[in-house]
């Protein structure tokens, strides 16, 4: 099919694109004379169709490139921030204020200052360990951070926690570690180091146990020299630190709601065993299983606890082979072989843990135990003593694989 125009005069030559495009927009006919004319349309509507598309086009291309390099840097930011972590640029470097609530942060013994400040951070006392260590070297001006507890607050500056640890250490003080199962005589000769006081001064005190508080009963201070880290002023003196220890250990007593002083003596005596025979994990059974043997209707043991480590104590030495004359032998008022019910007073300084066993024995149906593995600490209990003999036997056999004194 054809499409049949009406004549028109042609569109002249030497007429610019433009002016056309601009005639066939304002000009769609107009009259010559007698007739009519009308102006062909076609070239300039597709000329207009092609710059729609050309339009078009380039709008997708616009849109393209915004995509693409909306991509690209949502890529570089995530690299810039990957970087940034890797390299610890958004690590927070100080809390800023005084800090929040109150916290005791202990020292450990030879901790140096980047340890310190790891444990700092992670308890959230500060911020980033670089900035403490910073801190301590800006100033300790020759100072150095001492063992022991000090008071600080959750998320305070660094430079305020370095102030605090180091101002205490500057105030000098003297430092003495005590662990548990140590004798009387142990913690003496680590109190004298630490304080230079020498051990004579404490071991005189020690013969009037009375006059520091201890019960009738007290041949000694042994039990009451209450394992901690201790910090003590430079003049202080003997009589005052055994003072500080007892009343610690007093403290834990009466918290565990043990007030009477008798009771409080025969708690130490079960804790000490307690400390020295057993693994903390075991420390509620064995103390259980003391207590049983302790009873009047106890017809397994009959009164006797059988302790080994009483018995070397009594004998002033350590260990737990003893043989079975040292077992026999009753002038030794430690031999709870040879004698009922608990010895005549404690046998090392039991921490916390031992005398809140002894304080609150499980209620077991045990009446024997032994430590089959020292390595593992593996305590098997048993009920009847056939089976604690097999127990044993267990332990001997640990023992001819060891080395030489392991067991002893």
């Amino acid at each position: 099919m054809s499409n049949t125009y009406p004549e028109h005069p042609p569109y002249p030559e030497q007429q610019p694109a433009d002016e056309l495009v601009d005639e066939a927009d304002h000009q769609t006919h107009g009259h010559d004379d007698d007739h009519e004319v009308f102006y062909d349309e076609a070239p300039v509507l597709k000329r207009s169709r092609r710059n729609k598309i050309k339009r078009q086009r380039r709008r997708r291309r616009n849109v393209i490139m915004l995509v693409v390099f909306g991509v690209f840097a949502a890529g570089l930011i995530g690299v810039v921030l990957l970087l940034q972590n890797l390299l610890g640029m958004n690590e927070l470097k100080d809390y800023e204020g005084p800090g929040e609530g109150q916290v005791t942060f202990t020292v450990e013994q030879g901790a140096g200052p980047l340890a310190i400040a790891s444990s700092l951070v992670n308890q959230d006392i500060i911020a980033s360990t670089d900035t403490f260590v910073d801190e301590v070297a800006n100033q300790a001006e020759g100072r150095v951070i001492q063992p022991g507890q000090y008071p600080l607050k959750y998320r305070m500056p660094a430079a305020a926690a370095a102030s605090i640890l180091l101002e205490e250490s500057n105030e000098g003080v003297h430092y003495a570690a005590i662990n548990r199962t140590w004798r009387q005589e142990e913690v003496f000769k680590a109190l004298s180091e630490g304080t230079r006081i020498p051990v004579a001064e404490f071991a005189k005190l020690a013969e009037d146990p009375q006059a520091l508080g201890l019960p009738e009963q007290a041949r000694n201070l042994e039990g009451y020299l209450f394992p901690a880290e201790y910090r003590f002023p430079l003049d202080i003196t003997a009589e005052e630190i055994l003072r500080e220890m007892i009343g610690n250990t007093i403290e834990h007593l009466e918290s565990d709601g043990i007030t009477d002083v008798d009771q409080q003596f025969r708690v130490l005596t079960v804790a000490s065993i307690i400390e020295a025979e057993a693994g903390e994990a075991d420390y509620g059974a064995v103390a259980g299983a003391i207590e049983n043997r302790l009873q009047p209707d106890n017809t397994e043991t009959n009164g006797l606890i059988q302790s080994d480590a009483t018995v070397t104590y009594g004998l002033g030495r350590k260990g737990y082979d003893i043989t079975p004359e040292e077992k026999a032998d009753k002038s030794n008022p430690y031999n709870t072989y040879a004698h009922t019910g608990l010895p005549v007073g404690p046998i090392n300084s039991p921490g916390g843990p031992a005398i809140d066993a002894a304080a609150n024995p499980d209620d077991v149906p045990y009446y024997y135990w032994v430590t089959v593995n020292l390595d593992t600490g593996e305590t098997k209990f048993s009920e009847t003593l056939a089976e604690h003999n097999a127990y044993t036997k267990e332990y001997l056999n640990w023992c001819s694989e060891q080395e030489e004194g392991r067991c002893s």
